[in-house]
């Protein structure tokens, strides 16, 4: 994209996007605004208590629809520091009573609420800045063409130039040709400043984002103390019926073959294979079993082959792509992989999707993982889904995971872990 036309092709697109900004900042942004000021001003009468919460909700839909095109568009993350509702929370009425006190508390209610004041004044400018500069050369061009004729009025202003005869519509034409030059240089970084403007408001402050962090972890870490316990109680389960059943079962068959050495070879020679076999079988168990708290090719290989080989055993086409210098910590390691893996088993049961793209690097301290489908989309990460406890499983470490999963598709699921390499 560093030739002309790349470059030219880049301010384009970046144009296109203010315009698609600027409506929704001068629609979206303003006609949540007063819903949402008209809301809470009704709280005093009763109504508001019911509205509140719907209004929010558009509002936080809005402004993560703002964030996923801040990364999408302009590489500028904004995060989500949204506190969770707990999960007792009550229905009915007083449950949007409950709801509404808890929104308020929020101090991202009130960030986003400056936002949108924010959004639909100089958002809206420097986002319509972008689009103009690219779009408004048209009209001098046209001029030049000789349709300035058709104006009626004795004077038409381009800019700053009266156009009047054919030399003033060149000078137009002139004008436009210098915006458009402008616009080249100017449209991309334009429409990343309406993000940064976004994320100076939306982001919480240090101090704030310190205090989630810490409940975040506080939670993280109950949910890892209790996914550790449920582990522990599934390998028990596993070994009890599984493994140990078969080596008690083999300790019955070499006590009988004991007894029958002498007295009937046959049948003792027939139970030594089916003790044989036993044994065969309470190995691969296992070995699956050890496989499932930390499979060898992991810890052997590294996160990246490992992932290959979970493609290689996924029955639908899986392309991975690595590109990762080195290897984290080994519980850093470990989530990753079984992140990947309970997403590629999400996408191969229910995405109906016949090809996967798996991509791991690391760049900026961070751990990044994507994992693309050509399914029909619909996923989410609502509580109960797989996609809940991969992002549980990521949140142990500071991870967070963004789900993009359109109706008719494809689905994005990306993963961020804070780590270095070695």
């Amino acid at each position: 994209m560093n030739t002309p036309h790349g470059r030219t092709r880049s301010a384009l697109l970046a144009a296109g996007r203010g315009l698609v900004l600027s409506f929704a900042s001068i629609v979206g942004s303003v006609t949540l605004f007063v819903l949402a000021v008209v809301s809470i001003a009704l709280i005093s009468m009763g109504i508001g208590l019911v509205t509140t919460p719907y209004v929010m909700t558009a509002v936080r839909k809005h402004a993560n629809q703002r964030r996923l095109l801040a990364i999408t568009w302009s590489d500028v993350r904004i995060p989500v520091p949204y506190r969770p509702f707990p999960k007792d929370v009550r229905s009915g009425f007083t449950g949007q009573v409950e709801r509404t006190t808890l929104l308020l508390k929020d101090p991202a209610t009130w960030r986003d609420m400056q936002w949108l004041l924010v959004d639909m004044t100089a958002g809206y400018v420097v986002s319509i800045l972008a689009a103009a500069l690219m779009i408004y050369p048209v009209e001098g061009f046209v001029l030049a063409a000789g349709l300035w004729r058709v104006f009626t009025d004795d004077r038409y202003w381009y800019g700053f130039v009266p156009v009047d005869s054919q030399a003033t519509a060149l000078a137009a034409a002139a004008l436009g040709v210098a915006l458009f030059g402008a616009g080249v240089l100017l449209s991309e970084r334009l429409l990343h400043a309406h993000f940064a403007i976004a994320r100076s408001v939306l982001a919480p402050t240090h101090e704030q984002e310190l205090a989630l962090r810490i409940d975040r972890l506080t939670e993280t870490r109950h949910e890892a103390v209790d996914t550790a316990a449920s582990e522990l109680r599934r390998i028990e389960r596993d070994l009890h019926d599984g493994a140990q059943a078969r080596l008690v079962a083999m300790g019955m068959n070499l006590g009988t073959i004991e007894a029958l050495v002498e007295k009937d070879p046959a049948q003792a020679k027939r139970l030594l294979a089916m003790a044989r076999e036993s044994s065969a079988e309470a190995l691969t168990e296992l070995r699956d079993l050890v496989r499932g708290i930390h499979p060898p090719v992991l810890a052997e290989r590294g996160l990246g082959d490992a992932v290959k080989a979970l493609a290689l055993r996924m029955p639908i086409g899986t392309e991975v792509e690595v590109e990762l210098s080195g290897r984290a910590e080994a519980p850093v390691e470990s989530a990753a992989y079984f992140a990947v893996s309970e997403i590629l088993t999400n996408a191969a049961k229910h995405s109906g999707a016949d090809r996967i793209w798996v991509d791991l690097h690391h760049g900026d301290h961070m751990l990044r993982i994507s994992v693309t489908d050509n399914g029909r989309g619909g996923a989410s990460a609502g509580s109960g889904s797989g996609l809940s406890g991969v992002e549980r499983r990521l949140g142990t470490f500071d991870g967070i995971m963004a789900v993009s999963s359109p109706a008719g598709g494809p689905t994005m699921v990306t993963m961020e872990i804070p780590c270095e390499l070695s």
